[in-house]
């Protein structure tokens, strides 16, 4: 069964950081792409940052230079650092990833950047 737990989230001031996590099992995670995704109150879902599974980063225009994506491969964990925070990062943020053709999602993780 694909699991992935989100970890990190809280209530940070303007200008902080926040590092994300996400903790994967059911599935081979070194041979899966990985990616954040957030959702604010009343939107869609937005992606955020995609790290591949040969690692190569890609990243939202409203993140890049702010946020940095990472993985660990020997502990199957996804990270996302997040630098600068601004009012509109505030979200629940999701680790996904696709598994035979499924999208998965975790449970989410709140961002509140407030002051």
């Amino acid at each position: 069964e694909v699991q992935l737990v989100e970890s990190g989230g809280g209530l940070v001031q303007p200008g902080g950081s926040l590092r994300l996590s996400c903790a994967a099992s059911g599935f081979t995670f070194g041979s899966a792409d990985m990616s954040w995704v957030r959702q604010a109150p009343g939107k869609g879902p937005e992606w955020v940052s995609t790290n591949s599974r040969g690692g190569t980063t890609y990243y939202a225009d409203s993140v890049k230079g702010r946020f940095t994506i990472s993985r660990d491969n020997a502990k199957n964990t996804l990270y996302l650092q997040m630098n600068s925070l601004k009012p509109e990062d505030a979200a629940v943020y999701y680790c996904a990833t696709e598994v035979a053709l499924r999208n998965y999602w975790g449970q989410g993780t709140q961002v509140t950047v407030s002051s």
